[in-house]
């Protein structure tokens, strides 16, 4: 019972982190447009956010992978 509890807790903390700073966790991706684009789907206190990027395998243009955090436009307490 008590590591629920303690769970919990802590899942409650990283969503109040996830709130006020404006980040969100990558939990997908998928490739669109021909493997030109890569599409990113966040975790945010807020939602599921998408972002498009250019893809590349080399890097060179475009992103290879996903960024596993993502700053979103809309922050709770810019402070």
């Amino acid at each position: 019972m008590k590591f629920i509890i303690r769970t919990i807790i802590v899942l409650a903390i990283l969503w109040i982190g996830l709130l006020l700073t404006g980040y969100g966790v990558l939990v997908g991706s998928n490739e669109n447009a021909a493997g030109l684009g890569i599409q990113c789907k966040y975790l945010t206190a807020q939602g599921v956010s998408t972002a498009q990027y250019l893809h590349s395998d080399s890097g060179i243009i475009g992103l290879t992978n996903c960024p596993v955090l993502r700053k979103m436009a809309v922050v709770v307490d810019n402070g």
